[in-house]
């Protein structure tokens, strides 16, 4: 008697889409929900906000640290198992956040929840290019970007509405039931893939050397300002390791029969341009995030969900210039497009050299409206470009060193953009503290108003150290509001003098690169 054999049906695509798409939502989501519940976690903690820097940078750097190896797991677990353990590593990592009874311990929750939030993003798109047919390949890639970068985009308000309608904890308590129920769908939704590679064929002294360099790197960053850089021991010593195991890795991948990544790609002119734009992109998309809910919060007094509503308008943007951008791509030359988009991301910062402490919240929310036009008309026609001329044998690596140069930009700029605040802050209260002096008739004239002010409910004594006190936090906020102003302008310069490299692109001899091609870059 022949044997009856059942043949699995397909689950139906939205099925699929929905599957991948929510842990991967929720993965990009905790990368910026927490900058704004900065000041709250640090209060929690005892901790000061260059301390708890460390809670975003730790998720960074571990999601830098994965992306190279998510398509090699991939191949050693089987895509299920690969995607169920990930997914049940972040959901962890989001459940030690949030009983976290220390600093420490959140940092490392957030190092796991980063580990399993890593592969989610590359991994995802290759399902969904796997899943989807040809001529639905567009739709598939309309969602992965909407999701992604929305939820992105969104965390700060997400955070912010958590933050001021409930406890902190509930940002990370969130992905735990979303968690749960995204394992049960991929597990009945997902299609296995066999499992295709050893672990020896892996160049572990490569992946070491990358892990000790971003990790050594990351904590001389995030530390050095607190231990006064270079003038303390350790920092200079971790700092000569950091390069050390810089120096190794770049020396192993050139010399390896079998690198991890390929560093003669940079020879390729596209792929070189292309992978100084992106991450530059990356670093001033993101500063934004970390800078002005900081600047919004600390001293304009903001609550938490009014600095996550006013980075909201970015979402709408962007939304809406993901809709027009591959008609553009059609019209005009990708060139023009990244400079016109370069231009709009600088103009966009100009808006906050005029920062002051009484603008009002449509002076905040109308640059992030023009930041989420200038993000998506550089970052599609730069992603359309730099893998264009590589070979198609160099598809994989290429795409690999150029998301890894991403992840490492985005996971440097928050410790970045916070030393550059408090180093200017403290240059500016040189200056700014020569005008207190009794030299200077203004000076003279605005204490003795305050000391006579004081004096109406107080002692003289009272009033003059009331006095005093009031006008040096006076200077302390006058000088960090001008360090603001300082790093946004730093910014909004690099957005101008990054304009000409858009010409510098080859689009003669640009391969188009096919759907299957782009399956085999992401996995």
């Amino acid at each position: 008697m022949a044997k009856v054999v059942y043949k699995h049906k397909p689950a139906p695509l939205w099925l699929v889409a929905l599957s991948i798409l929510l842990p991967t939502s929720f993965s990009c989501l905790a990368t910026s929900a927490t900058n704004v519940a900065i000041p709250h976690i640090s209060g929690y903690f005892g901790s000061t906000i260059d301390e708890a820097n460390w809670i975003i940078t730790s998720y960074m750097i571990a999601n830098a640290c994965l992306i190279l190896m998510s398509g090699w797991l991939e191949g050693l677990l089987g895509r299920k198992n690969f995607l169920k353990i990930f997914i049940a590593i972040f959901t962890l990592g989001s459940l030690i956040c949030a009983i976290a009874p220390n600093l420490n311990l959140m940092v490392l929750g957030r190092l796991i929840q980063g580990i399993g939030g890593g592969p989610m993003t590359p991994v995802s798109q290759a399902i969904l290019l796997a899943a989807f047919p040809p001529e639905k390949k567009g739709i598939a890639m309309s969602l992965y970007g909407l999701a992604v970068m929305v939820f992105a985009i969104l965390g700060p308000t997400f955070g912010g509405f958590i933050v001021d309608n409930s406890d902190w904890q509930w940002i990370y308590l969130v992905n735990i039931p979303v968690g749960i129920l995204s394992i049960s769908m991929v597990h009945a939704n997902i299609e296995d893939t066999p499992k295709t590679r050893k672990g020896g064929k892996t160049d572990f002294p490569g992946m070491i050397s990358l892990v000790l360099w971003l990790l050594s790197m990351q904590v001389v960053l995030d530390k050095g300002q607190q231990y006064n850089w270079f003038d303390c021991g350790w920092i200079c010593w971790l700092s000569g390791f950091s390069v050390c195991s810089l120096v190794f890795f770049i020396i192993r991948e050139l010399e390896s029969s079998a690198p991890l990544i390929n560093l003669r790609l940079f020879k390729d002119r596209n792929f070189l341009i292309g992978t100084i734009l992106s991450p530059s992109i990356n670093m001033i998309m993101f500063s934004t995030v970390v800078l002005v809910p900081q600047f919004l919060q600390n001293l304009m007094g903001y609550t938490a969900i009014l600095s996550g509503y006013a980075l909201a308008p970015r979402i709408i943007s962007c939304v809406l210039m993901m809709i027009f951008i591959n008609p553009l791509m059609k019209i005009f030359d990708n060139r023009i497009l990244i400079a016109i988009g370069f231009f709009i991301l600088g103009a966009s910062l100009l808006f906050f050299l005029n920062l002051n402490l009484s603008v009002p919240f449509i002076y905040i929310a109308l640059p992030q409206v023009l930041m989420g036009v200038g993000v998506i008309m550089t970052f599609i026609p730069v992603s359309a470009l730099v893998l264009g001329t590589l070979p198609k044998a160099e598809l994989t690596n290429g795409a690999s060193l150029h998301n890894l140069c991403k992840a490492t930009m985005t996971a440097v700029i928050a410790s970045v953009a916070s030393t550059l605040v408090a180093r200017h802050s403290q240059m500016h209260q040189v200056y700014l503290v020569e005008n207190l002096s009794n030299f200077n008739l203004v000076f003279q004239q605005k204490f003795s108003g305050l000391l006579h002010t004081f004096m109406a409910n107080s002692s003289s004594s009272f009033a003059t150290i009331k006095t005093n006190s009031y006008i040096y936090k006076s200077m302390l906020v006058q000088s960090r509001l001008m360090s603001y102003v300082d790093a946004f302008s730093i910014f909004a310069l690099i957005s101008f003098l990054l304009i000409p490299l858009a010409f510098f692109f080859r689009t003669d001899s640009a391969k188009k690169v096919t759907h299957r091609d782009i399956k085999n870059i992401q996995t």
